[in-house]
């Protein structure tokens, strides 16, 4: 159980986009974009960075699964898959001041 939840083992999942938005079509495709992956438990990091904690490469494999099935037409996106640990070494600033990463809580997991 002890290795279940160690900074190794638990991964970020990170999803880079820029979509086109210069139609209402392709910003009704943003739109559509940014909620779903919202609705799959991903939370801004900055303008077009989405992340999301995972407790595992296993459980980070199924989100990143159901992020390639709702890829837009048109556009870039990245996804990357950190560690906690490599998460935790990220130095964050708001202009020169640095920040601490946001310490996300022990998520708890029901089957």
């Amino acid at each position: 159980m002890q290795d279940r939840f160690n900074q190794y083992r638990i991964m970020w999942i990170l999803v880079f986009f820029d979509l086109p938005t210069e139609t209402k079509q392709e910003r009704k495709i943003y739109a559509k974009f940014r909620k779903d992956i919202l609705k799959d438990g991903f939370t801004m990091f900055q303008f077009s960075i989405y992340l999301r904690h995972c407790p595992s490469r296993e459980n980070a494999e199924v989100h990143i699964k159901r992020v390639k099935s709702i890829l837009p037409e048109k556009g870039h996106i990245g996804i990357m898959c950190i560690t906690d640990k490599q998460f935790g070494d990220m130095e964050i600033y708001f202009g020169r001041k640095i920040t601490e990463p946001t310490k996300q809580s022990q998520q708890l997991e029901m089957f």
